[in-house]
C-alpha cells in the first residue's frame, strides 16, 4: 500500500537571516508536534547529475541544496526549490524529514514556539574516513549542547 502524502500546514514559517548560518527557516506562529511543514521542492536529478553540479566556492566548499533520496536520485533545490532548503542543520534538531517516494517532507518532532529557528539533523553520508579535515569541511555550527561538530553521520548509521 503507497504512504499517503502528507498534508502541509500553511503559513506557519518563514525565511529569514538565521544565526546558525546564511538564511533559515523560522516559526511564525505555534507549531505542534508532528505537523508536516514543508515539502523540499526542487528538480530531481541523478548522483552523477548532482557531483558534476557540485559547487566549487572556496568559502564554504560543501555548502549545497542538495538533498539525497538515495544512491542513485538527488533533489537540487537550487532548481526550482522553495523556503525548505533553507532548514538548517542541528545535532538536536526540532524536525525530521521523510521521503515518500520521490518526494521529501519535513515534519515537527517537538513543539516550536514562534520565532524558533527549525533544524534537523542532516546525517550527511560520507565514504571516505573521517579525518579531522573532513569533520571540518562538514563542521556543525548549531550551538547544541549534544552538538558532535559535524554534520555528518556517524560511520555505519
Amino acid at each position: 500500500m503507497a504512504k499517503q502524502m502528507p498534508r502541509l500546514s500553511r503559513g506557519k514559517t518563514e525565511v529569514r537571516d538565521s544565526p546558525v548560518h546564511g538564511k533559515g527557516v523560522f516559526a511564525k506562529r505555534p507549531i505542534a508536534e508532528g505537523e508536516w511543514l514543508l515539502e523540499y521542492k526542487g528538480e530531481l536529478i541523478t548522483s552523477r547529475e548532482a557531483d558534476r553540479r557540485m559547487p566549487e566556492d572556496p568559502e564554504d566548499p560543501s555548502h549545497t541544496f542538495f538533498f539525497s533520496l538515495d544512491h542513485r536520485y538527488v533533489i537540487d533545490a537550487n532548481v526550482r526549490g522553495n523556503a525548505a532548503r533553507f532548514v538548517n542543520h542541528s545535532c538536536d534538531g526540532n524536525c525530521e524529514t521523510e521521503v515518500v517516494g520521490r518526494q521529501v517532507f519535513i515534519r515537527a518532532i517537538r513543539s516550536i514556539a514562534p520565532g524558533e529557528e527549525l533544524a534537523y539533523d542532516y546525517h550527511l553520508q560520507y565514504d571516505g574516513r573521517h579525518t579531522a579535515a573532513v569533520k571540518r569541511r562538514f563542521a556543525c555550527r548549531c550551538g547544541a549542547p549534544t552538538c558532535r561538530g559535524t554534520m555528518l553521520a556517524k560511520k555505519g548509521r
